[in-house]
């Protein structure tokens, strides 16, 4: 059986579309739906709960980020094996970067490419039949972009749900329930947003209370009815043969460090790696182990480096490993990486971490400022991320700042998502390379 697809989008962030998402795929798993839950746009997290409700690995689909032929051919990957598709959008379904149209990072681009449908979550807290204007603009907004149900959200009571449902329905729009004020389900949050998947005190227990709230208040049957068939694409490559737009594995044996510290790492760069003849090799910093020496490069990910400063400090077989490898082998961090990879990290109490040394800066959590959006990156020096001259695309998300830059040479040449220019930025020296930028895909 072919699988079918649809999104769930919101005008707006905060609408609810991640309890949704969470509740649907959980009471849907639970009634032994094959489902794969899928992140538009740039995400670590909430694809780590997409993972631990369904039972399958968590994907990203960006429209700004990934050339097209790769979101065809991870979408074709995700409908592999499952029943139902459920792409989780992010922020408002038609926010993105002004550009060129298709490659926005909108949820909506995906919906139109690949023709699947969208359930819109309507948060109707402060109004009742004036959704259905919200609606009604959301659902002619763009001819190839299908609103095909609603869900309401933080309905006050049964009159507050009537009211807004008859206009909505009168649109010829099916609404298929509404979620009742319930702050009982709310999942914790931290700076970058959710407290991630693996902390989560009792995530069984969560999800079926998830799952239950949904499903008591879900018409699940109507909405999966929505769904429509994943389009026919290219054929999944053969072992040995890059992903389109993947940048190449770093080596051949990847040292990738993995726990609370280090947990930002895109599941279609894992998987492309591994298509392309490389074996990843884990191991936990926190938990002071060291890089295995018979592995050809080092891969700290990016995370909350800044929550565990004091551990990692004393983590002494952590740092004399990590000197050595970088003596004759590459080593790469991204954002919490590169952070821990310089000389210290300030906490959020102004309390000074010594790091790793192997780069020359400082960063600080206590001089927050938020670094948010989509980049392009040009290299500067061959790296683990690329060649010289190679042109990039991911985006940045962090709230520490560069205290002192150090002497090392710049890594990318950076330009938001628009083009605009932003000057140099990460560093190299030797075999070590780092920036804040999160690579995604080639630019292609």
């Amino acid at each position: 059986m072919s699988a079918r697809g649809l999104i769930i989008a919101a005008p707006r962030s905060g609408s609810g579309k991640t309890t949704l998402t969470l509740g649907l795929v959980a009471a849907l798993a639970a009634r032994g739906v094959k489902v794969r839950a899928v992140k538009s746009g740039p995400d670590y997290i909430d694809p780590a709960f997409h993972a631990a409700a369904s039972g399958r690995p968590g994907l990203n689909l960006d429209s700004f980020a990934m050339p097209p032929a790769l979101i065809d051919r991870l979408a074709g990957e995700a409908a592999e094996g499952a029943e139902l598709v459920i792409v989780e959008a992010s922020m408002g379904l038609f926010d993105g970067v002004s550009g060129t149209p298709g490659r926005t990072g909108a949820a909506a681009d995906l919906a139109a490419r690949l023709a699947l449908p969208v359930v819109l979550v309507a948060d109707i807290s402060g109004q009742s039949q004036s959704a259905a204007a919200a609606v009604r603009g959301f659902a002619t907004h763009d001819p190839n972009v299908r609103i095909a149900g609603v869900v309401l959200n933080k309905a006050a009571s049964e009159r507050h749900r009537g009211q807004a449902s008859e206009a909505i329905a009168a649109l010829g729009i099916p609404v298929l329930g509404s979620l009742p004020r319930e702050a009982a389900v709310s999942l914790p949050e931290r700076h970058l947003g959710l407290v991630q998947a693996e902390e989560h005190p009792d995530l069984a227990t969560h999800f079926a209370a998830l799952a239950r709230f949904v499903a008591d208040h879900v018409d699940l049957d109507a909405l999966a009815a929505l769904a429509a068939p994943m389009p026919v694409l290219p054929e999944v490559s053969s072992a040995g043969e890059r992903l389109v737009g993947v940048i190449a594995p770093p080596g051949r044996r990847i040292a990738l460090a993995r726990d609370a510290a280090f947990s930002f790492i895109y599941e279609h760069m894992l998987a492309g790696w591994r298509r392309a003849g490389a074996e990843i090799v884990t191991f936990s910093p926190l938990a002071d182990e060291v890089p295995p020496e018979d592995c050809d490069a080092c891969w700290l990910p990016g995370g909350y480096p800044e929550l565990h400063g004091a551990r990692l400090a004393a983590a002494e077989r952590f740092r004399s490993g990590m000197v050595r490898f970088a003596e004759s082998r590459p080593v790469h961090g991204e954002c919490g990486g590169y952070m821990v990879l310089g000389r210290s990290i300030e906490d959020a109490e102004g309390a000074s971490h010594p790091m790793l040394g192997l780069l020359g800066h400082a960063t600080s959590f206590a001089k927050r400022r938020l670094n948010l959006g989509y980049r392009r990156a040009r290299l500067l020096a061959a790296s683990p991320i690329g060649d010289a001259g190679a042109m990039l695309r991911g985006h940045e998300f962090h709230y520490a700042t560069v205290i002192h830059r150090g002497e090392d040479a710049p890594l990318v040449e950076l330009a938001d998502g628009q083009g605009k220019a932003m000057g140099p930025a990460g560093s190299r020296r030797g075999h070590v390379s780092g920036s804040f930028f999160h690579v995604i895909a080639g630019d292609g």
